[in-house]
């Protein structure tokens, strides 16, 4: 099967052109490790989302139908990997990606509840994998992870609240096992990402305790398996997709302060884990170009979501080509995302915000090279 189509399924699946839902970002996927030979790759996405929502008026006094705006701005992801077949049935990876993120920024001057309420959070991690390769087709691997990863948020309408955080690093670890046969573009890979720990200093200003209360916030970034398969179906066709569950209910960022004030309330966590599905159809053309398209789904939970992460699910198409010349290739694609409907609450209060018929574009490029 031709390396276009199959490197079409790699970007399909990557950060470049894809968004998770939540604050997953690249989907941690090892997919480089089985590229042949040595190869180096570079990838860079821009996501453009529009979320807003509208104050359920009845709700509580106070309260008004007032729009919240966009409150999603829109971000870049990078990422780069580097792979080396050290001989005699073994390769070994290096992948920088950022695997969790998000950016949030309620407008001002629109009367809505949460206006002027903002937050972001940033996380990079650099991942080792080894991989050996058995007898019948059966391969194993294995890597670890050193993530770093930091937060910041402002919610005045929370008792004027306000949080920063030092970065901290944590590190984890990865297994995975696949099978291929070659002769068809066929490959089955069963990945587990191991959950990573972190310990964040943490500085919290409210109006109850004032300025400058330091403490420490343990987070832990969840637990995932990613099952990843293509294989060709025809000449020059290639059928990919994904599979990822991701234990989202161990996600919880509730500072000290916070708690406090809201009388146990989180500043974001989860109450379902997810799984996300995506399939996806691969063309070549010629001996310069293929093409591609996927849909993506993720599940609606249900139940109540965060002020800053106003959305429970999503759908999405995406296209993609690929160029080849020589040793290097260049993949391109772009996705829509329609973007699950969403109820928020206030403390002691829900719901208090219905957030419907939004979306997301996202468009990436990877260059890679094969040497």
């Amino acid at each position: 099967m031709n390396k276009l189509v199959i490197g079409l399924a790699a970007l399909s699946l990557s950060s470049g052109a894809a968004m998770a839902g939540r604050i997953d970002h690249s989907g941690q996927s090892v997919a480089v490790i089985f590229e042949k030979g040595n190869y180096a790759e570079f990838s860079f996405g821009l996501v453009n989302p529009h979320v807003s929502g509208t104050a359920i008026a009845l709700a509580a006094p106070g309260l008004n139908s007032a729009g919240s705006g966009n409150m999603s701005e829109g971000y870049s992801q990078s990422g780069a990997a580097y792979k080396h077949d050290l001989g005699n049935g073994f390769d070994a990876a290096l992948i920088f990606d950022h695997p969790f993120g998000a950016n949030v920024l309620y407008p001002t001057s629109t009367n809505y509840y949460a206006e002027g309420s903002k937050a972001e959070l940033k996380s990079s991690a650099l991942t080792g994998v080894l991989k050996y390769a058995l007898p019948s087709n059966v391969s194993v691997y294995a890597g670890l992870r050193y993530q770093i990863f930091e937060a910041q948020a402002k919610v005045p309408f929370v008792d004027k609240y306000a949080v920063t955080t030092e970065n901290d690093a944590g590190t984890g670890y990865l297994l995975g096992v696949a099978y291929e046969r070659p002769e068809i573009a066929l490959r089955v890979a069963l990945s587990y990402n191991s959950k990573i720990e972190h310990n964040l200093k943490t500085t919290e200003k409210t109006g109850t305790f004032g300025p400058d209360r330091t403490s420490n916030t343990a987070i832990e970034t969840p637990q995932s398996v990613n099952l990843e398969f293509q294989s060709g179906i025809a000449a020059d066709t290639l059928v990919f997709g994904a599979v990822r569950w991701v234990n989202w209910t161990s996600f919880d960022i509730t500072p000290n302060d916070y708690r406090l004030v809201t009388k146990g309330a989180s500043i974001v966590s989860y109450n379902d884990d997810t799984f996300s599905y995506s399939l996806g159809l691969g063309r070549k053309f010629n001996e310069s170009w293929s093409g591609a398209v996927s849909i993506g789904y993720e599940g609606q939970s249900g139940g109540f979501t965060s002020n800053l992460g106003p959305s429970d699910g999503y759908k999405s198409i995406g296209l993609g080509g690929t160029y080849s010349r020589g040793k290097m290739k260049i993949t391109g694609g772009v996705r829509y995302v329609w973007i699950g409907d969403a109820q928020t609450p206030l403390p002691g209060l829900a719901p208090a915000a219905n957030f419907t018929d939004n979306h997301a574009v996202a468009v990436g490029v990877k260059v890679g090279y094969s040497f």
